[in-house]
């Protein structure tokens, strides 16, 4: 499982031109599943994110939490992380889990964020062109891996 996190002021995601999940203050996370994920891995990620401090204190510093900030979290699905591109000039994803795989993965990870997440938990459609848009805060990105 590989997770890109960006802290955002705000994000969403648009498919066909509308919106289907946004977010203000929190995350954006896009996620990546690979054969071999389970449920501890997912719960782990879950819990990491949720946990991470990297929001400003009031002097700046980062040292709050998702839930001390009510931030909210916006996660789409991106099998691309698993992008191998050391060969050649097209990327290889074989590394990528599969849509049957994938998808349950996907939906026990967003119900483990909404379980514990502070704020909404707002999803892209998987498998679905999307266009995300966002504002990254910081710039913070972290990139997560299980």
């Amino acid at each position: 499982m590989r997770v890109v996190l960006q802290r955002v002021s705000r994000a969403q995601v648009r498919v066909d031109g509308r919106v289907v999940g946004s977010a203000g203050k929190g995350f954006l996370i896009l996620v990546g599943f690979t054969e071999g994920d389970d449920r501890p891995g997912l719960e782990w990620m879950a819990d990491k994110i949720v946990g991470l401090r990297v929001f400003p204190d009031d002097e700046g510093r980062m040292n709050r939490d998702l839930e001390e900030v009510g931030g909210d979290l916006l996660v789409v699905s991106q099998f691309t992380l698993y992008g191998d591109t050391r060969k050649g000039r097209r990327p290889s994803f074989v590394h990528a889990a599969g849509p049957e795989t994938a998808v349950p993965l996907y939906e026990s990870f967003v119900a483990l964020l909404r379980e514990r997440a502070p704020g909404r938990v707002e999803t892209g459609e998987f498998g679905a062109m999307m266009d995300v848009e966002l504002v990254n805060d910081g710039p913070v990105t972290l990139v997560l891996e299980r």
